[in-house]
Parts: structure tokens; sequence; C-alpha cells
């Protein structure tokens, strides 16, 4: 066998090697999961549905008025009674306790708007999150994934920076719908604006029109005080 070939083999099996290695960063199984909120419901994403996870992996919980959020996978968490049309301001403050506690890199958490035929394969929302470590995104399911500030989210000045692994850290976020214009803010500083066309488009939203809630990304805690709707 000439050297070449060789060396080709070689690539080969060790992609295949690399391919078939232990995930990285896999989903945890939440101890007592499920969710204990009363009227709230929640969802896990399409990929990890297919792997068999379900809500049970994650946890959404009261911790006296505010919600306590433990992930496993990736999960969007509404309440049936939550509903925002026309012009408004959905806001919350969301604590962190220890930051990373969870996983080995940063994971985001914030508010979601716009949800419509949630828990379905027709199910449609928009997020702002922020990540303790200055970055933010702005994403939605419509009912495929969607990014809104590029793959990789984006460094604003505004997003808080935790001081190291553990520690704890505090964004304040909202989402605007008025007039023709979607915005998200953070910490009290506007991050990311569009027109509404623009995330209202095929295989976005449907409307900025549903229900309103919290999502928090894989493997991660935070606390979500003082959930509201603003007209």
């Amino acid at each position: 066998m000439k050297c070449t070939q060789i060396a080709v083999m070689l690539m080969v099996l060790g992609g295949v090697a690399v391919a078939q290695g232990p995930p990285q960063d896999a989903n945890r199984k939440v101890e007592h999961g499920g969710i204990f909120a009363p009227g709230w419901k929640g969802v896990v994403d399409d990929l990890s549905a297919k792997r068999g996870e379900t809500i049970e992996n994650s946890r959404l919980a009261m911790d006296g008025k505010n919600l306590h959020v433990t992930t496993g996978p990736a999960t969007t968490y509404w309440n049936v009674s939550d509903m925002a049309k026309g012009d408004y301001t959905v806001s919350a403050t969301f604590r962190e306790p220890h930051y990373m506690n969870l996983n080995d890199h940063p994971h985001p958490y914030g508010i979601v708007i716009g949800a419509n035929d949630m828990g379905t394969e027709n199910q449609s929302f928009l997020y702002c999150a922020a990540y303790g470590s200055g970055k933010f995104i702005v994403r939605g399911m419509g009912p495929g994934p969607f990014q809104m500030n590029g793959r990789t989210g984006q460094e604003n000045e505004a997003v808080h920076k935790a001081a190291g692994k553990d520690a704890e850290v505090v964004q304040q976020i909202s989402m605007q719908v008025k007039g023709d214009t979607v915005s998200c803010s953070i910490n009290g500083t506007q991050v990311w604006s569009a027109n509404k066309t623009d995330v209202m488009a095929s295989g976005k939203l449907k409307s900025t029109d549903g229900a309103y809630g919290i999502r928090a990304a894989h493997n991660t805690e935070v606390e979500v005080i003082d959930l509201k709707l603003s007209k």
C-alpha cells in the first residue's frame, strides 16, 4: 500500500474515532425534574426531544414569588394565562447564583415573546438571552431555529460579566414591541432592535402577539425575579 493511501486511511480512522467519542457538554438529567409552578408549561428543544429527553429532564419550581429554573436540555417555559398583544414590554431580572456551576462554558437565559402553537410541530417564538460572559443572543423558533444577531451573538458592555466561575451575576432583560419595532434591552440599555417585518417572515414568528415566558439553555441554573407585562 502506498504511503499516501496509508495516510488517508489513518485520517479517516481518526475522524471515525472522534465522531464516536463521548459527546461534549451533554445534557444533564435534573433530579426531581418537572414543572412545579401553577399554570406553567414547558417544552424542550426538538433535537433533545428526538433523543428521548422530555420536560421531566429539566425543572421549574416556585421559590417564594420567584421562579427557579434548572435545566438539563434547553427549555422554554410559558404560563398559559400570560398573553401579550399590540404594544407591550415583558421584563424580568435573571439571577445566576453560581455562574457556570452546571457547565464548562457560559450558557444564556432570557425573555420569550410571540409564543404561538407551543408544544406542537408548528410552534414559533422569539427570545433575547444574556450570558454571564457579557454576550447576548436574539433567536427564535419558527418552527426551525433562526438567528437575529448572528450565529454566535454579540458582545455588549451593558451585559454584566460574572467575576468568575460560581460567582453571582444578575441581568435585567426586557423585550418590547412598539409600533413596527421589536427590541431587547439588557440592564437598561437597548442592545438590539428590528422591524416587525424582519421577525415575522417565513420560517420566523407568526405574530408578535402571543404567550410570553422564559428560556434557559441546557445545563443552566437561574432564578427569575418579577417577570411581568407592561403596557
